[in-house]
């Protein structure tokens, strides 16, 4: 796999954290620089857990689907953007007392969005990848999209929520 799949990898996996991230900025009342960083945190752990959890999972039946891992790679990336883009369409029911800056709201949150992550681990390990660097370039990239996503929660509020997770599905 490639540097460039594996950046364009990263961004799309990262567009779930960066909606989170981006609601969290535009419910936090009190705003302070380490809520953006406690939420990034938090996002880009879990997303190179999943990531390392799912390559761990893929390497024990690993030697069974070497014939056919690769369809099982792009059907797994096809199914997970088209997913992403079809749950970004949808009418979600929003709780406004649920506080983005608690470890379990968080955690919970981490991971509902890092789901995507674990099926990706599985399709590093028929690739092949370097699973360190990738889920440490992935961590990297969901927690700047995270900040990103948090500064531009408090500037613009719930108008690119949606449109962030079809970007991250189109990538995908």
């Amino acid at each position: 796999m490639s540097f460039l799949e594996i950046v364009l990898l990263a961004v799309g996996l990262s567009m779930d954290s960066l909606a989170v991230s981006v609601t969290g900025g535009a419910l936090i009342q009190n705003y302070r620089h380490h809520h953006m960083l406690k939420i990034g945190c938090v996002m880009g752990i879990f997303q190179a857990g999943m990531t390392i959890a799912g390559y761990l999972a893929g390497m024990s039946f690993k030697k069974y689907i070497t014939a056919f891992d690769h369809w099982i790679a792009f059907l797994l990336l096809l199914y997970l953007g088209g997913k992403m883009i079809y749950e970004s369409t949808q009418e979600k029911e929003e709780d406004c007392r649920t506080n983005p800056l608690c470890y379990k709201t968080l955690c919970g949150l981490g991971i509902a969005t890092s789901i995507d992550a674990l099926a990706v681990g599985v399709s590093f390990a028929a690739l092949d990848v370097n699973i360190a660097a990738a889920a440490s370039f992935i961590a990297c990239v969901t927690f700047v999209c995270c900040l990103a996503g948090h500064l531009l929660g408090k500037k613009f509020g719930s108008w690119l929520g949606g449109k962030a997770e079809i970007f991250g599905g189109v990538i995908l």
